[in-house]
């Protein structure tokens, strides 16, 4: 018994586990901040826009049974959003990460080249000549 729980105790003090707990409580919390500008900014001004359409009214009953589209509607809206706005935090975290990349890549300006012989020999008249 002791071996399994040493083993899950290394397992959860991983830290790609670690990571990953705070990114899913980061992001409940960013899709409750996502679910609130839906349904208290956007579906309201949509609504306005359509002529003062409230969306979660939208429902169908059929043989006793309710079928609430419009609250489908609103939560479709949340995730197209919610996907919309996690892509564009991805494309910038590789844009820093391809940035950082080139950085270290980057190749460190080549040496002078020695002088010739020639050159050597051309610098030396020169001087000789300037005295």
């Amino acid at each position: 018994m002791s071996k399994f729980v040493q083993e899950f105790k290394q397992f959860a003090m991983k830290g790609n586990v670690v990571d990953m707990a705070v990114g899913i409580i980061i992001g409940g919390a960013f899709g409750k901040i996502v679910s609130s500008l839906v349904s208290d900014l956007l579906m309201p001004l949509v609504g306005a826009l359509a002529g003062g359409v409230n969306f979660t009214d939208w429902k169908w009953t059929i043989v006793g049974v309710t079928l609430n589209y419009g609250n489908f509607i609103q939560v479709l809206i949340d995730f197209i959003i919610i996907a919309f706005c996690v892509f564009l935090l991805i494309k910038g975290i590789n844009k820093l990460n391809s940035m950082k990349k080139k950085e270290e890549e980057a190749p460190a300006p080549a040496p002078e080249p020695k002088p010739t012989k020639e050159e050597l020999l051309l610098t030396e008249i020169r001087d000789l000549l300037k005295k």
